[in-house]
């Protein structure tokens, strides 16, 4: 399993914003300058952390973001969550219950594959910001 880009960039996005002080400010050309993930990027990034609520927006001139929650109560399964979607290993075993795998109709994998995507998403669940930004 690899993370795509965006969620990569989420990690490392959300990472630095746990290392600074609970309820700061952050702004995306503050997070863009100190991560080197392009500013379009973090802007998109922290929209879409915030549609799903690990961020939350803050209008005006002092405005900016702040995490929704303390660091330690976001995890690393939050944040690929947020970007990706559920975490599935195969596309049989997503939530959508679509699958266009040839094998699907014979297939004595797929009703176990939801037990693998539960363990990785436990093992990610159990890892929070707090300590990515360690």
């Amino acid at each position: 399993m690899r993370l795509t880009h965006l969620a990569d960039y989420a990690v490392v996005i959300m990472t630095a914003a746990a290392r600074r002080e609970a309820g700061a400010r952050l702004s995306a050309s503050e997070l863009a300058q100190e991560t080197g993930v392009p500013l379009p990027t973090t802007q998109k990034l922290m929209g879409r952390l915030a549609a799903e609520g690990l961020l939350t927006s803050v209008r005006g001139a002092a405005g900016g973001f702040t995490l929704a929650r303390p660091a330690e109560a976001i995890s690393l399964a939050d944040v690929v969550e947020a970007v990706e979607g559920p975490i599935a290993m195969t596309v049989c075993s997503g939530h959508e219950g679509v699958s266009d795998c040839a094998l699907d109709a014979h297939c004595k994998v797929k009703p176990h594959m939801g037990v693998v995507g539960n363990a990785i998403r436990g093992a990610l669940g159990a890892v929070s910001l707090t300590e990515l930004a360690q």
